[in-house]
């Protein structure tokens, strides 16, 4: 995305043309920055040969899916729904994952029905579940016991998932303990040992903390692991300046973990092949005027856009057409909703907007549309992929008639 004699362009098209054609708002992804993603993402691990399972919650849409799948990628799901979407997208069953705390029987009996990698299990109950469901089926089930390596992965307390308080994974206590059980099971076979310790994380230490745990465990575990799922998190720069994460210090580092420990290296990254290949045009419906800032009414609420009022996130806005005059007062950006916090970002020295004119929210594509809803009866976006000069709708706007 870019400016092109002052006006912004995503790829070859008009932003402005795509808000004029389809109205807004509008989440539109760039193929071009999705495919430098992933292949930049597989440059960097290349050496360690990994499966790379993209995480399907960062964003559901099937024809984005399908686009990421060409390239090689499975996928690391949290429902039953993902699966399917996965599966209809065309993934190998042999390439997808199924994380999280709360699988339910049935779940777990179509994840098996499937013939999925791994059944990545959160606690002793849901292993029992699975080996339960197993033998009724009389089947031998690969899975992996998800540890909690108690490691503070240096990001939003909302989005950490690797510390003792959060409720995902097991401690090391009852991962020697569950080990032990799946030995005895004649239809579990213990395949991998799975971590994962946030979201959104911009610095290769608290990865390299999280292999000296499992380190730490392997030495004294008696079980050989035929793969190590690092799960996903790897961060994006959201504002200008902010610092991303060096996969090569990452690389590195796991190498290092591998000359004492052989076995496959399964990545779920989600946000850093999607974050920043999507944006959201929006339209200024009011400007309401307030002594020490104005407020910039989009169309656009926290409906469509949840991160922000969800864990106060921040995303670049920037206007479709550039001018040289500037605000004299703060923009407060904020949606339609009847929630206070229903607002994007306030900022200073903003370019002087008027009513009707169109700005994008940046860097949306991981979490922007997945995590939408009808709240206050909304109908979702459309979704559009713009591939150089071709726009192409992958989601249709939602209807009045299909939620009423």
């Amino acid at each position: 995305m870019k400016y092109k004699n002052k006006k912004l362009v995503i790829e070859s098209v008009s932003v402005q043309k795509i808000a004029q054609k389809f109205s807004t708002p509008a989440y539109c992804y760039s193929y071009k920055k999705l495919k430098e993603n992933i292949l930049n993402f597989k440059k960097n691990f290349e050496s360690l040969s990994p499966i790379i399972c993209f995480a399907v919650k960062s964003n559901t849409n099937i024809n984005l899916i399908k686009e990421i799948k060409k390239f090689g990628l499975g996928a690391d799901v949290v429902s039953i729904g993902e699966m399917m979407k996965a599966l209809k997208a065309g993934i190998n069953p042999k390439k997808i994952v199924f994380s999280g705390v709360g699988k339910t029987s049935d779940e777990i009996k179509y994840a098996i029905n499937k013939n999925i990698l791994l059944i990545n299990a959160e606690s002793e109950s849901e292993i029992k579940e699975i080996e339960k469901i197993a033998r009724t089926k009389n089947k031998k089930v690969q899975i992996g016991i998800r540890l909690n390596p108690n490691t503070d992965a240096k990001t939003l307390n909302q989005i950490s998932t690797g510390k003792k308080e959060n409720k995902f994974g097991v401690n090391e206590k009852i991962f020697f303990r569950l080990v032990n059980f799946c030995k005895t099971s004649k239809n579990i076979e213990l395949k991998c040992l799975s971590v994962h310790i946030g979201s959104q994380i911009v610095s290769h230490k608290p990865y390299e903390k999280m292999l000296n745990v499992i380190t730490k465990i392997l030495k004294k575990v008696n079980h050989k692991f035929e793969y190590i799922d690092l799960g996903g998190g790897m961060g994006i720069s959201y504002e200008n300046n902010e610092k991303k994460l060096n996969y090569k210090k990452y690389s590195l580092a796991i190498k290092k973990f591998l000359k004492n420990h052989q076995a496959k290296i399964i990545f779920e990254p989600g946000r850093s092949i999607i974050g920043n290949t999507g944006i959201l045009i929006s339209k200024v419906i009011y400007i309401k005027q307030n002594e020490t800032k104005d407020f910039i009414i989009l169309d656009t609420g926290m409906n469509d856009l949840m991160r922000p009022a969800l864990y106060g996130a921040k995303h670049k806005i920037l206007p479709i057409v550039k001018t040289k005059t500037k605000s004299k007062k703060i923009y407060e950006f904020v949606g339609p909703i009847c929630e206070s916090t229903d607002k994007f970002k306030s900022i200073k020295n903003f370019q002087k907007l008027n009513e009707k004119d169109f700005v994008v929210i940046c860097d949306v594509g991981a979490y922007g549309m997945s995590l939408s809803s009808n709240y206050n009866v909304r109908p979702y976006p459309i979704e559009i992929l713009v591939k150089g000069s071709k726009i192409q709708i992958i989601k249709k706007r939602q209807k009045y008639k299909d939620i009423i």
